[in-house]
C-alpha cells in the first residue's frame, strides 16, 4: 500500500470512529402487556428520527448524543414516553410492554387505509363488530352477525350498506367480502358464501361504508366487509362451544306444517399456539339445520388451517386454508300465503358442495422499515346443484404491497399490484368455459398534520379481460366474445380532531364494478320465472360522498361515541335483473337501468364501560335513506329505449310505478345492549325494517298471494331477541337466547318468510 493510500485510510478510520464516539443507541423491544406477544411495527420516536420496531417487536433507534423525550406508540395502545439521556458511544435498553386502550375511539383498525389506523382517526364510516358479540348473540354465519350494525341488510346472502345494493338470487355483489384483506367472493358470481368464513375464529369485522375501488378495486362499489382472523398469542388457547336451536309453531298456527319441530345445531373448536418460532391456529365447524321452511335444509362442516413461521426478526412466511364441504336445500317462493312455510315444489332446488381455498403469504420489513407484502389465493368451488345449475369455477389471486411509514412526518405510502384470473365451467352459462382477469395498480398516502388533522389520497387503475366462447340458448347464438375494458378510480377524505374526541370527517371516493359471468351470461329457470343472459351489459360506475362527525363522550367510567352522518351516493350505468321481453326470449335480465341517487342520513351510538357495578356495553343505530332513479317516467307504457342515457331503461318492471329503487327499505334501526354483573350477563336486542316499496311486479303474478300480502303487510317489522348467560366458572359458559319474542311474521324479501319464534342453548368452554 502506497504513503498516500495508507494516510487516507487511517484519515478515514480516524473520522468514523469520531462520528461513533458522538453517537448513541436506544435499543429494546415492545410487547403487549397482557399476553407477551411482540408489537409489530410499534413507532419509537425521538425529536426528528424514528425507527418502527420488528417482527420480534425489537428496535434499533441511533441518535446523536443527548437529552431526549422518547415516544412509543402502537394504534390501540396507550402511548409511552421517556426522558432519555444519551452520552456519546452510549447503548441504552428500554424494553415496554404496552396496555390496550380502553377508549372505543382508539379501537385498531385496517381496513380504511391497508394499515393500522384508530377508529376515531378514519376519514370514512367504519364500523368494528367484536368477536365477543357474534359469540354472545350466537350468530351462526357471517351475514347474520354483519346485520347488527347500522345500515346493513342482508337479503337472501346478498349484502346492502345504506341501500347501495337492491337484490338478485345469487348474482353480483357491490360489497366486498375480505378474509384477511383478500376477496372470497365466488368467481362466476361475484358473490359472497358467509358460510366459508371462520366464525370460530374472528379476531374483528370491519365494515367499510361506500364506494372503496380506489384501493380494493371492483365489487367494492357499495363497501366492504374485512373479517380479520385471531394468531396464536404467548399462551395456547382451546375454544370449544356447540348450540342447539328449537323452532316453535308461527303465531299462525295454519302455517305450521311440521309434527317434530325444526332445529339447527352446531359443534365449534378452535386451537391456537406458538411452538418456538411458529404460530398454529386450527378450527372447525358443523352445522345442521332443518328449517321452519319445508324444502330448506342445510348442512356442512368445515375445516380451517392457519401458520405462521417468523424466519427471522425481519421476514415471516405463512400458509392459511380453509375447506367446507355440504349440501343444502331450498326454494325461491313459498306455494301460497296460508302454507307460506311450505315452497312451491317448482322452485326446489338441491346442492352439493366443496369449496376451499390455500392463501400463501409472506411479509418482510427491509432495512429502512418498509414493509413488503405478498399474498395469494386460490379458490376453488365446486357446486352440484339441481335443474342443469351445476357450476366449478376456480381463481387466482396474487397481490404484491409496499408500505413506507414516515415516522419523522407521520406519513403513510401504500402502493401494491394486484391480480386475478379464473376459469368457470357451468351449465348456468351454457356449459362451455369461461376465463376472466383482473389486474389493478393501487397508491394511497395518508398524512397527519399538527397531531389533529388526518388527509387521506387514493388511486387505481383496473383493467378487466372477459372470454365468452359462444353458447346457445333458446335455439339463438350468444356469439363469442373477447371483452377488454380499463378505468380509473380516486379518492379523497380528511378527518380533523376539532377537541379532543370530537372528530369531523369529510371523504369523496368512486367505485367502478364490473359485470360477474353470472350476470352477462346465466340461462336458468326458477319455477315459472326464466333467467336470461345479456352478453351487452355494462360496467357500472359510481362515488360516494359524506359528511360525518364523531364525538366521544364519557360518563364515569361509561365511555363511548356518538356518530352522525350524511351521504349520497350517484352510480352511472346501475346493474338491476328486470323483467321483460329480450333478446334470447321472456323473463328476467340484468340491465343496465342508468344513473340512480342513494341520499340518506344516519345516527350512531356506540359505548362500552361500568355503571356502578355493572359492565354495560351497547351498540344502536339509525338510518334513513332515499333511493330514487336521476331520470324517471311513471308514465311509460312499456319497455323504453332511454336514447338520453343510451341504456335498456324498464320503468314498468317495478311496482309502484313512483321513483324509488326496488328491494330497499327506507327506515332502518338497529339496537344491541349488554348488561353483566358478576357472572349473570343479560342482553337484547332489535332490529326495524320499514316495508320495501317496491319490487318486480310481476312477482305480484308469479309468486302466490303476494299481491295480497304486501297489501296487508306494508308497515315493516320491528323484531326482539332477549339472551342471558351465566358463567360458572372461568372457562364455562351457558347461555339461553330467545329470537323473535313477539313471534311477528316478518319477511326480508318477497316469497319467502322467516323465522318464528325459537331459542338457543349454548355452551362455551375455554381452557
Amino acid at each position: 500500500m502506497s504513503k498516500k493510500s495508507l494516510w487516507y485510510s487511517t484519515l478515514a478510520l480516524m473520522m468514523m470512529t469520531s462520528l461513533g464516539a458522538q453517537t448513541a443507541k436506544i435499543i429494546g423491544s415492545i410487547t403487549e402487556k397482557e399476553t407477551g406477544e411482540p408489537l409489530i411495527g410499534a413507532t419509537v420516536a425521538a425529536g426528528a428520527s424514528g425507527t418502527v420496531t420488528d417482527l420480534d417487536g425489537k428496535y434499533t433507534l441511533v441518535l446523536a448524543s443527548g437529552t431526549y423525550e422518547v415516544a412509543f406508540s402502537y394504534v390501540g395502545y396507550t402511548t409511552i414516553t421517556q426522558e432519555v439521556k444519551l452520552g456519546a458511544g452510549q447503548t441504552e435498553e428500554l424494553n415496554f410492554s404496552m396496555t390496550e386502550e380502553t377508549n372505543i375511539l382508539k379501537t385498531a383498525t385496517v381496513t380504511s387505509g391497508k394499515f393500522e389506523k384508530e377508529l376515531g382517526e378514519v376519514t370514512v364510516s367504519l364500523e368494528v363488530l367484536q368477536a365477543d358479540l357474534i359469540d354472545n348473540t350466537n350468530k351462526p354465519q357471517l351475514d347474520k352477525a354483519i346485520e347488527k350494525i347500522p345500515g346493513v341488510t342482508i337479503i337472501d346472502g346478498q349484502a346492502n350498506i345504506r341501500g347501495g345494493s337492491g337484490y338478485s338470487q345469487g348474482a353480483g355483489s357491490r360489497v366486498l367480502l375480505l378474509v384477511d384483506d383478500i376477496p372470497i367472493l365466488q368467481p362466476d358470481a361475484q358473490f359472497p358464501n358467509w358460510d366459508d368464513v371462520p366464525i370460530e375464529n374472528i379476531a374483528q369485522v370491519e365494515v367499510l361504508k361506500g364506494a372503496a375501488s380506489a384501493l380494493y378495486g371492483t365489487s367494492a362499489l357499495n363497501g366492504i366487509v374485512n373479517v380479520r382472523t385471531a394468531y396464536a398469542k404467548a399462551e395456547p388457547e382451546t375454544n370449544l362451544s356447540t348450540f342447539y336451536t328449537h323452532y316453535m309453531s308461527p303465531e299462525d298456527k295454519n302455517k305450521k306444517w311440521w309434527d317434530d319441530a325444526p332445529y339447527s345445531s352446531g359443534l365449534s373448536a378452535v386451537h391456537r399456539r406458538k411452538m418456538g418460532k411458529v404460530d398454529l391456529v386450527f378450527g372447525g365447524y358443523y352445522f345442521n339445520e332443518q328449517s321452519f321452511n319445508k324444502g330448506f335444509f342445510k348442512k356442512y362442516g368445515r375445516f380451517n388451517l392457519g401458520t405462521r413461521y417468523r424466519v427471522n426478526e425481519r421476514l415471516n412466511i405463512g400458509v392459511n386454508a380453509n375447506i367446507n364441504n355440504g349440501s343444502s336445500g331450498s326454494y325461491f317462493y313459498w306455494q301460497s300465503a296460508e302454507n307460506a312455510h311450505v315452497g312451491d315444489s317448482t322452485t326446489l332446488a338441491t346442492r352439493a358442495r366443496n369449496r376451499y381455498n390455500i392463501d400463501p403469504f409472506l411479509t418482510y420489513y427491509d432495512k429502512a422499515g418498509n414493509r413488503h407484502k405478498f399474498q395469494a389465493r386460490f379458490l376453488r368451488v365446486n357446486n352440484d346443484n339441481s335443474g342443469n345449475q351445476s357450476n366449478v369455477s376456480s381463481s387466482y389471486y396474487g397481490e404484491y404491497q409496499f408500505q413506507r411509514k414516515m415516522e419523522t412526518t407521520e406519513g403513510v405510502l401504500t402502493a401494491g399490484l394486484v391480480g386475478l384470473a379464473s376459469d368457470i365451467t357451468a351449465e348456468l352459462y351454457g356449459d362451455t368455459t369461461f376465463t376472466s382477469l383482473n389486474l389493478g395498480a393501487y397508491l394511497q398516502y395518508d398524512q397527519k398534520l399538527f397531531d389533529r388533522l388526518n388527509l387521506s389520497f387514493g388511486a387505481r387503475y383496473e383493467y378487466n379481460e372477459l372470454n365468452n366462447p359462444g353458447f346457445e340458448v333458446n335455439s339463438n347464438l350468444v356469439e363469442p366474445s373477447d371483452e377488454k375494458d380499463g378505468r380509473m378510480v380516486f379518492r379523497v377524505g380528511a378527518n380533523f380532531e376539532i377537541t379532543d374526541y370530537t372528530f369531523l370527517r369529510a371523504s369523496w371516493g368512486q367505485g367502478y364494478r364490473y359485470p360477474s359471468i353470472a350476470e352477462k351470461f346465466i340461462f336458468t329457470q326458477a319455477g315459472a320465472i326464466e333467467i336470461l343472459p345479456n352478453p351487452g351489459l355494462d360496467f357500472e360506475t359510481g362515488w360516494t360522498a359524506e359528511l360525518g362527525i364523531k364525538q366521544g363522550f364519557r360518563i364515569a367510567s361509561f365511555q363511548g361515541f356518538v356518530d352522525i352522518a350524511a351521504f349520497t351516493s350517484r352510480y352511472d350505468n346501475m346493474i338491476e335483473f328486470n323483467f321483460g321481453i329480450w333478446d334470447y326470449g321472456f323473463g328476467f335480465s340484468a340491465v343496465n337501468i342508468g344513473g340512480t341517487e342513494i341520499r340518506g342520513a344516519e345516527i350512531t351510538v356506540a359505548g362500552k364501560g361500568k355503571i356502578g357495578n355493572v359492565d354495560f356495553s351497547t351498540l344502536m343505530g339509525y338510518t334513513y335513506i332515499d333511493p330514487t332513479f336521476e331520470s324517471f317516467d311513471s308514465t311509460a307504457a312499456e319497455i323504453i329505449f332511454d336514447e338520453t342515457l343510451g341504456q335498456r331503461n324498464s320503468r314498468l318492471s317495478s311496482e309502484p310505478k313512483q321513483n324509488v329503487l326496488k328491494y330497499r327499505s327506507n327506515h332502518l334501526f338497529k339496537f344491541d345492549a349488554e348488561f353483566i354483573y358478576k357472572k349473570l350477563s343479560l342482553g337484547l336486542e332489535s332490529f326495524y325494517n320499514s316495508h320495501i316499496v317496491a319490487i318486480d311486479d310481476i312477482l305480484n303474478f308469479v309468486v302466490p298471494d303476494l299481491g295480497d300480502y304486501r297489501e296487508v303487510n306494508n308497515t315493516g317489522f320491528l323484531i326482539f331477541t332477549a339472551r342471558a348467560a351465566f358463567q360458572f366458572t372461568d372457562e364455562l359458559k351457558l347461555s339461553l337466547i330467545l329470537e323473535n319474542l313477539t313471534n311477528q311474521e316478518y319477511s326480508r324479501r318477497p316469497g319467502l318468510l322467516d323465522a318464528p319464534r325459537n331459542i338457543t342453548a349454548r355452551v362455551d368452554y375455554k381452557f
